[in-house]
């Protein structure tokens, strides 16, 4: 049996989890968060596989200390000597060009991922922060770093060049490189699984940030985000596609610098921005009550998702599965039965029990439906581990 630590580190924040590994079978014995890393009120918290939670609130001025207090909570409850963790697991944000896959974690892959932290700023410096963390405490363990770029690296080039001038790709790296790649490629291994190889489906990855993915024979062959997680549908407070003129007439207009521009962009807008709330759930009840900015901030936002999965039945030449993921997808089924009503013309019949059922795979399209779709809840944690144990083993 191996022991196996998932880390996803951002500036202030680490969220883990150990998993005991026997052959195929993956158990989680542990997960839990440090936040507010170098902010005070700093706290870690635990939540053991039997249920039982503990929290500590304790000063966290850098990720070290952060993993130092993570390590003393497992101690105490799942592991009996730090010697048990086998390997490390990391979800990297951005991989760019140079990391198709999961990689062993190196000085040479570690400044790469350093270098590219021009196209993750506020991400890669903090997946580092953590990898040297576990360097200076755990210097023996194997790393692996895990990239939510990686799947959308099988994008051909007319799907992820822009309109501009060639160099801006050829010199700056400007392209559509997508994210949420470790959940989109836990759906297409998922979705494998139930209608066999050589499919095409399409992963809706709905959370408070969402992305889109067209998925041909298992392979990513276009995603909704972009060059940043900005871009794609409407998300919980990031405004999705907009005309790329805007932002400036903004500038121009009001008077507004790049750095409040950016904070309207990615902060104050999408439902935030159209309803007054960021939580799907609050935006449900609003819309259900007939709160008319709710009800056309939904309208709104299926409209996105519903526009997405038209362009990629399109980009696939026909679509066998539509799955649903991740916070929204997997616990709104309002949302789902309005984006499935909308897409009635391919064939899809609503089985409305299983829609209302949450918590597992399900497939929510009737028997004699032309094109399938299912609910399917995304393991990001459980793919990082798999990956770390095929790379150390």
């Amino acid at each position: 049996m191996q022991k196996i630590l998932v880390l996803n580190s951002g500036s202030s924040s680490l969220k883990y989890q150990l998993f005991d590994v026997e052959g195929e079978v993956y158990k989680v014995v542990a997960k839990g968060l440090a936040e507010r890393i170098g902010i005070d009120g700093a706290k870690v918290n635990i939540k053991y596989a039997d249920g039982t939670k503990k929290e500590v609130v304790t000063p966290l001025p850098t990720h070290k200390e952060a993993l130092q207090e993570v390590f003393k909570l497992l101690l105490g409850g799942a592991i009996n000597n730090l010697s048990e963790i086998s390997a490390v697991g990391h979800r990297v944000v951005h991989g760019g060009e140079i990391f198709k896959q999961s990689v062993l974690l190196n000085e040479t892959s570690i400044n790469a991922i350093e270098d590219l932290s021009v196209l993750a700023p506020l991400h890669n410096p903090a997946g580092v922060l953590g990898i040297r963390a576990v360097q200076e405490l755990l210097p023996n363990v194997a790393q692996v770093g895990v990239f939510d770029t990686a799947f959308h690296q099988t994008m051909p080039k007319e799907a992820f060049l822009y309109g501009l001038p060639l160099e801006q790709y050829t010199k700056h790296q400007i392209r559509r490189y997508g994210m949420h790649g470790t959940s989109h490629r836990y759906i297409a291994e998922e979705a494998a699984k139930i209608l066999g190889k050589d499919k095409n489906v399409i992963s809706c990855h709905l959370g408070n940030g969402a992305s889109i993915s067209a998925i041909k024979d298992g392979k990513c062959i276009d995603t909704s985000m972009g060059f940043t997680p900005l871009s794609g549908i409407i998300m919980g407070t990031r405004s999705g596609d907009i005309d790329p003129y805007i932002p400036l007439h903004i500038m121009k207009e009001q008077g507004l610098n790049a750095d409040e521009v950016n904070k309207l962009l990615n902060k104050q807008s999408g439902m935030l921005g159209l309803t007054g709330f960021s939580d799907m759930r609050d935006v449900e009840a609003a819309y259900l009550k007939g709160d008319k900015n709710a009800v056309v901030g939904m309208q709104a936002y299926v409209y996105n998702i519903v526009k997405f999965i038209g362009s990629y039945i399109a980009a696939l030449g026909g679509v066998d599965a539509i799955v649903f993921t991740a916070g929204i997808g997997e616990n709104s089924p309002i949302v789902r039965k309005l984006v499935l009503e909308r897409l009635s013309y391919l064939g899809i019949k609503i089985d409305e029990e299983a829609n209302n059922r949450r918590g597992n795979v399900e497939e929510i399209s009737t028997k004699d439906s032309k094109v399938r779709a299912f609910v399917i809840p995304t393991d990001e944690e459980m793919m990082i581990a798999k990956d770390t144990v095929a790379l150390t083993a």
